[in-house]
C-alpha cells in the first residue's frame, strides 16, 4: 500500500527498526549535519534520524527533519514498496521484456506505455492535504539588481507568532539546513522542483539544491543541461514569467523519482504511480497553473521573472565531497507557501562519500540497468562506486564476442543521458563483479597496455566538476579492461587466470566441515 505521506513512512522505518529519534534540541545550523554524517557513514548506512526540535538560530521549529530515510539498501527497498531494490528492478525489467524493441528510440516508447499500463497514470483531484495549512504573498516588483546574501544569523528577524510562540512557515522558519560552514547559506536539499515545457506543455519532475535569500526569494541551482535549464531558456527567450512549484515529503518514492534518469518529456509521475502500485493524486497550485502531489508535506509555488538579472548563488558543500562555488542563478519569487498540519521536512546531507545519495542513485542504475541492456545487450552489470561521486566513474561489465566491443559501449554510454558526465569508464569481462572495487582495479591493471586500451575523447562535463579547465566541458577517458582478442593489437596468447579446480574446492569444503 502506498505511503500517504513522509510521516507514514517515517513510522514504518520506526516499526522496522530503522529509525533513531533525537527528542533534544538539534541546531539546523551545522550541527544537524555533523550528527547525519556520523550516521551515514557507518556500515550499510547506518540508520535513518529524526531531530523531534530542529532549531533555527535557536528557535524550536514546529516541523520535525527527517534525514537518510532513504540512506540503506533496505531503506531504499521500503520506499519503493519492494523486497529489495533488485526486486523491484527485476519487475520493471520482466515488464519492458515484454515485446522485444528494435531501437532505443522504441525502449523508451515501451517504457512510457509500460508505466501508463500499470496503475500509472497521474490523477487530477480538487484538494488535498498540502494545502491544509496556506500563506499566500504579494507579487514582487521586478528588480535591476540584486543584493548580497545576509548573514544567516539575521535571517530569523521576521520570525511571526501565531498565538503562542509557533512560528508561521515562511521560508526564514521552516527547519532548513546550513550544511557545511562555507555554505553561502541555507539549502534545501531534498526538493522536487516541477517546471513544464512552455511549448508542448511536458512536465517535469527534478531535484536541484534552492538556496533561501530571504523571505520570499531562492535561488535555482538547474545546471546548464538539466531539463528545467532547457524551460528555463524557452521561457527567458520568450519574456514570460515561468512558473515554479517546489514540493517536499508526501510518498518517499518522488524524490527517488526527480533524480531517475527518465528521458526527456517522460512524466516522472508515470515511474512514480508504476513503483508505488498506485496512481499519483496531483493536485492544482494555488498561484500558478503546476500540479503537485496532493499528499506532500510542503508545496513552495512561484516564478522566475526573465526581466531580472541572475543573481549569485553559493557556495555549497556538493557531493563531490568538495565545495561548488558561487555562480550566477535564476531567483525564485514565492508566491505562496502551503503544507500539511502534521508536515514532516524531509532532508539530506551531501558531502565526501559514501553519504545517503550513493543509496539513491545506485538504486537508479539497478532499476534502470534493464533499459540499457535493451539498447545494448551485451551488458551484464553496471556500477557507480561511491568514491566516482556518480559520473566521475562507470565500470560496466558485458560478454564479449568481437574485437572492439568495450569501445562501442564506451562511445554508446557517453551518449546516453547523464552518462555524457561520465569521465572514466572502466570496461571489464562478464566475470568480473563490478561492485568488488578491488576485483575491478585488479583486472584494470593486469590486463591493460595504456597506449593500446585507452581511447580519450571530448564532451560536455558537470557543472560542479571543479576539474575541469573550463566549465561544464571536458575530456573522457575509457579503458578496455577486457580479455584482448584478435584485432585488437594483440598478438601474444593470452593467459588464463589462475582458478582452483571445482572438484578440489568441493572436497576441501567437506574436509573443512568435519570435526
Amino acid at each position: 500500500m502506498a505511503y500517504t505521506s513522509y510521516r507514514s513512512f517515517v513510522d514504518a522505518l520506526d516499526r522496522a527498526g530503522e529509525l533513531i529519534r533525537i527528542r533534544q534540541p538539534v541546531a539546523t545550523e551545522l550541527e544537524m549535519t555533523e550528527i547525519s554524517e556520523r550516521e551515514m557513514k557507518k556500515p550499510g548506512g547506518g540508520k535513518a534520524l529524526l531531530f523531534e526540535q530542529p532549531t533555527i538560530n535557536g528557535v524550536v521549529s514546529p516541523f520535525p527533519v527527517a534525514i537518510n530515510t532513504l540512506g540503506s539498501w533496505k531503506r531504499m527497498a521500503m520506499s519503493l514498496e519492494a523486497e529489495s531494490v533488485d526486486a523491484a528492478a527485476a519487475q520493471l525489467g520482466a515488464l519492458m521484456n515484454a515485446k522485444p524493441p528494435t531501437s532505443f528510440r522504441e525502449a523508451i516508447s515501451l517504457l512510457g506505455t509500460a508505466l501508463e499500463l500499470r496503475h500509472a497514470k497521474p490523477k487530477m483531484v480538487s484538494d488535498g492535504p498540502c494545502q491544509e495549512v496556506v500563506h499566500r504573498y504579494p507579487e514582487a516588483q521586478p528588480v535591476a539588481s540584486w543584493p548580497e546574501p545576509p548573514p544567516i544569523a539575521e535571517m530569523a528577524r521576521d520570525y511571526e507568532v501565531d498565538g503562542g510562540r509557533k512560528p508561521l512557515p515562511t521560508l526564514l522558519n521552516i527547519p532548513i539546513q546550513q550544511c557545511w560552514p562555507l555554505d553561502g547559506g541555507r539549502f534545501i536539499t531534498l526538493p522536487c522542483v516541477v517546471t513544464k515545457d512552455p511549448r508542448t506543455g511536458d512536465r517535469n519532475l527534478g531535484m536541484y539544491r534552492v538556496q533561501i535569500y530571504d523571505g520570499q526569494t531562492t535561488g535555482m541551482h538547474w545546471q546548464l543541461q538539466k531539463v528545467a535549464a532547457r524551460h528555463g531558456r524557452e521561457y527567458y527567450e520568450s519574456g514570460k514569467r515561468m512558473p515554479v512549484a517546489i514540493f517536499l515529503g508526501g510518498d518517499p518514492v518522488y524524490p527517488f523519482c526527480a533524480t531517475a534518469p527518465m528521458p526527456d518529456g517522460l512524466d516522472e509521475f508515470l515511474l512514480a504511480g508504476y513503483l508505488r502500485k498506485e496512481s499519483v493524486k496531483l493536485v492544482k497550485c494555488l498561484t500558478n497553473d503546476l500540479e503537485v502531489p496532493a499528499n506532500s508535506d510542503f508545496v513552495i509555488e512561484g516564478y522566475i521573472d526573465p526581466r531580472e538579472p541572475l543573481r549569485v548563488e553559493g557556495p555549497f558543500g556538493d557531493h563531490t565531497g568538495y565545495y561548488s562555488l558561487a555562480d550566477k542563478y535564476p531567483v525564485l519569487h514565492i508566491t505562496a507557501i502551503t503544507h500539511r498540519r502534521d508536515a514532516v521536512y524531509p532532508a539530506t546531507i551531501v558531502g565526501i562519500p559514501p553519504m545517503e545519495d550513493f543509496y539513491i542513485g545506485s538504486a537508479s542504475v539497478k532499476l534502470f540497468l534493464p533499459i540499457l541492456k535493451m539498447n545494448f545487450p551485451e551488458i551484464v552489470d553496471l556500477a557507480l562506486p561511491a568514491e566516482g561521486v556518480f559520473h566521475n566513474l562507470v565500470v560496466v561489465s558485458i560478454r564479449k564476442t568481437y574485437p572492439m566491443q568495450a569501445f562501442k559501449i564506451m562511445h554508446g554510454l557517453w551518449g546516453m543521458g547523464q552518462m555524457m558526465f561520465s569521465k572514466y569508464i572502466v570496461v571489464v569481462d562478464q566475470d568480473v563483479d563490478v561492485h568488488n572495487t578491488s576485483d575491478v582495479l585488479f583486472r584494470l591493471c593486469a590486463n591493460t597496455e595504456p597506449q593500446r586500451d585507452c581511447i580519450f575523447t571530448k564532451g560536455p562535463a558537470d557543472v560542479l566538476d571543479h576539474a575541469t579547465t573550463d566549465i561544464a566541458v571536458g575530456t573522457k577517458l575509457g579503458f578496455d579492461a577486457t580479455k584482448k582478442m584478435g584485432g585488437e593489437g594483440f598478438n601474444r596468447e593470452w593467459p588464463p587466470i589462475i582458478k582452483m579446480d571445482p572438484k578440489v574446492k568441493a572436497r576441501v569444503d567437506s574436509l573443512l566441515k568435519k570435526p
